[in-house]
């Protein structure tokens, strides 16, 4: 059970860095793509079906 002691505190630790690193990309704007999604909706390209 000591292993536990150092287990939680690790576990804890890597997951606030990881919230951290979340709340970063978001507030820089990593995950904005406006211009990208209007192009998207109205091209073919991405089409479902493959072009012969």
């Amino acid at each position: 059970m000591n292993i536990l002691t150092y287990l939680i505190p690790i576990s804890l630790i890597m997951g606030g860095l990881g919230l951290a690193f979340f709340i970063w990309t978001v507030k820089t704007n990593q995950y904005d793509d406006p211009e990208g999604d209007a192009r998207r909706i109205l091209s073919d390209e991405y089409d479902d079906r493959p072009k012969p």
